[in-house]
């Protein structure tokens, strides 16, 4: 089971000030930035996955600017990421059309001749076919599935089209990608509307000749739709196919997967979590092949936050009130790292902060706003009596201690996001070990009953 890393130049200055909050005057962004296998020293993952959305072009406007899209097209994958093959031997690079981009377009933008010129310009070692993703899911009976794809409703038509037109895209790729070389492996993206439909698109693109599935449509299911999906899959075309979860945004749940024998899945989880998530920022090894996680201590620049702006453009608040409050707090964080300061003294300050950001008031709150205050106040201390950062040995947490687990613009986000890509990478690794563990007292249990 590989562990693919979906980046979107996820990149961090390496000599960010973390005490005057900015970088130095002569950064050149990219050239003098680090991405996370530079900045803690490996990869902790597998290989990494690059969107040919992401990239962008005159079809969609992507991440990249102009020169890092004409230097990724020149130089390839590797190269650009500085994910070299000699200093990374053994990982992947896969890439994708990145469907969720284009899922309002009546087509995709690109075929199959732009996505074979995509890869092997790129070098990749994997790539997909071109999908047109299916939001919905349903779980079907067998008779219910002939209803559905016989009803002229709207949007099962549109289901039906997009179904058909990403499996004529997967034949019309399958052909043009034999001109590239063998180190290139192409996978036939699974798109339906529901576990029989998945299935039999799986069956449909094996029978074409594909090896290596890719599972499209996943980000927004449960976990028991996604296990019904690939049970459903895994009934129809057995266990020899490889198969590839894209966008597994179930990642840390990926143990209770393992019975589906899953080769490889791309995820940005553990890095977007340290920004996106509501209370789960910060990973850490956990009990019984778990992860632990704790929210990261929300100190925005009051200078800087569109909501404190706001306040103060209104009058709600000063500048110098919001600023105030905010280097208290943060003044006080550092100091309870150092040992200086106490937790009641600083959660008090933090919490004082909190108040303008949260709701733009101190007083007054109601009900509802005073379960979320407390709901606050009771992650932030947690975090704070367990120290999280000061348990942790990675390359981020050793440099820059408690700045790790500050919620404060990009530099600490995506550092907490490295860490957590850190943490999660190992944990994928000790499943790994446990699994071939079991494997192998399994092969000596049936050698000793034989014997």
């Amino acid at each position: 089971m590989k562990f693919i890393f979906a980046d979107s130049l996820d990149f961090v200055d390496p000599r960010y000030d973390f005490l005057a909050d900015r970088s130095p005057p002569d950064r050149e962004v990219y050239w003098d930035d680090k991405f996370p296998h530079e900045l803690l020293g490996y990869a902790p993952y597998d290989g990494i996955l690059v969107s040919r959305s992401i990239v962008g072009g005159h079809a969609i406007q992507g991440k990249y600017n102009q020169s890092q899209a004409m230097r990724f097209r020149r130089v390839g994958v590797r190269e650009f990421h500085r994910f070299r093959e000699p200093d990374y031997p053994n990982s992947l690079v896969f890439g994708d059309c990145g469907a969720f981009a284009y899922h309002k377009f009546e087509e995709p933008p690109y075929n199959a001749e732009d996505m074979v010129d995509f890869y092997g310009d790129g070098a990749f070692t994997h790539g997909c076919s071109v999908d047109h993703i299916i939001f919905d899911f349903e779980e079907l009976t067998p008779e219910q599935e002939r209803d559905y794809q016989e009803s002229q409703e709207e949007r099962a038509k549109e289901n039906l089209r997009r179904f058909q037109l990403t499996i004529d895209n997967a034949a019309d790729f399958l052909q043009k990608s034999k001109r590239l070389d063998n180190h290139f492996t192409p996978l036939g993206v699974v798109q339906g509307w529901s576990p029989l439909s998945m299935a039999k698109a799986a069956r449909v693109l094996v029978d074409m000749g594909y090896g290596y599935l890719a599972i499209g449509g996943m980000v927004p299911l449960r976990s028991a739709q996604i296990h019904k999906a690939l049970d459903a899959i895994r009934d129809e075309i057995g266990y020899n196919i490889s198969i590839h979860i894209l966008g597994f945004a179930k990642a840390d749940e990926i143990a209770d997967f393992s019975p589906h024998r899953i080769s490889s899945f791309d995820t940005t989880s553990p890095l977007i979590r340290a920004f996106k998530d509501a209370k789960q920022n910060y990973f850490l090894p956990g009990a019984n092949g778990r992860l632990e996680y704790y929210t990261a201590i929300r100190i925005p620049q009051a200078l800087e936050n569109n909501t404190l702006k706001r306040l103060a453009k209104a009058g709600v608040y000063t500048q110098e009130d919001l600023q105030k409050r905010e280097q208290a707090a943060i003044g006080s964080l550092r100091a309870y790292d150092r040992g200086k300061a106490g937790i009641e003294e600083t959660l008090s300050l933090i919490m004082d902060y909190t108040k303008p950001f949260a709701f733009g008031r101190d007083q007054g709150h109601s009900e509802a706003e005073e379960r979320k205050l407390s709901g606050i106040r009771d992650r932030t201390r947690h975090t704070l009596e367990n120290r999280p950062w000061q348990r942790c040995a990675c390359a981020v947490c050793s440099e820059i201690s408690v700045e790790v687990i500050l919620f404060r613009a990009s530099n600490r986000n995506k550092r907490r996001g490295i860490h957590n890509l850190a943490v999660y990478g190992k944990h994928i690794k000790r499943l790994k070990e446990a699994k071939y563990n079991d494997r192998s007292i399994n092969i000596q249990s049936h050698q000793s009953a034989a014997e």
